[in-house]
């Protein structure tokens, strides 16, 4: 019951505007880009990674306890609980949408679209974090994993309403989304 109720609550907004979902790989803005997008449409902000960190913990712990498939159940579950919620702006972690019953979620909560960035501007975003903070990205090549994964995900962030990032600022970005929007 709960989730029918999420899907058509999602799908058509019974309740408040339909959510708009912010994917793509890590890099590429998300949560600096959602921050700005919430603020200019007056929505709450939700970046599901800090929701799990809340709850679980840092990510790194999560992953080296759990690992990875441990972390994607955790955003799942994330992922239904956001789901019967509207006027959200919500900044998924960069492999969320990986998972079918996840993207299946998101979907009927609302509209995905899916920053983009060359793997050069992706590893120049991380390093300013450190590449200690991203798991997936462990290792002596961090950058040839980043094209990797970019490869591995690419049919899944294609499904998604692309949005490029490379070059532009987050005000930039915004202004691109919600022109999209009223559209």
């Amino acid at each position: 019951m709960g989730r029918r109720r999420a899907e058509t609550k999602g799908a058509r907004g019974a309740d408040g505007a339909p959510n708009l979902v912010l994917t793509g790989f890590m890099g590429t803005g998300k949560t600096a880009v959602g921050r700005a997008l919430a603020a200019a449409l007056g929505r709450e902000f939700v970046d599901t990674d800090e929701a799990i960190i809340a709850v679980h913990g840092p990510i790194p712990e999560i992953f080296a306890i759990a690992g990875e498939d441990g972390f994607r159940n955790l955003e799942q579950t994330v992922a239904a609980e956001l789901a019967v919620r509207t006027d959200l702006v919500i900044a998924t972690g960069g492999g969320m949408l990986t998972r079918a019953e996840t993207r299946v979620v998101l979907a009927a909560t609302g509209r995905i679209f899916c920053l983009t960035a060359e793997p050069h501007t992706i590893m120049d975003r991380v390093l300013v974090d450190g590449v200690d903070e991203r798991p997936l990205l462990a290792g002596a090549n961090p950058e040839g994993r980043i094209a990797e994964l970019l490869a591995d995900r690419a049919e899944v962030y294609g499904q998604f309403e692309p949005v490029p990032t490379d070059d532009r600022t987050v005000d930039e970005i915004v202004t691109d989304i919600t022109a999209r929007l009223a559209v």
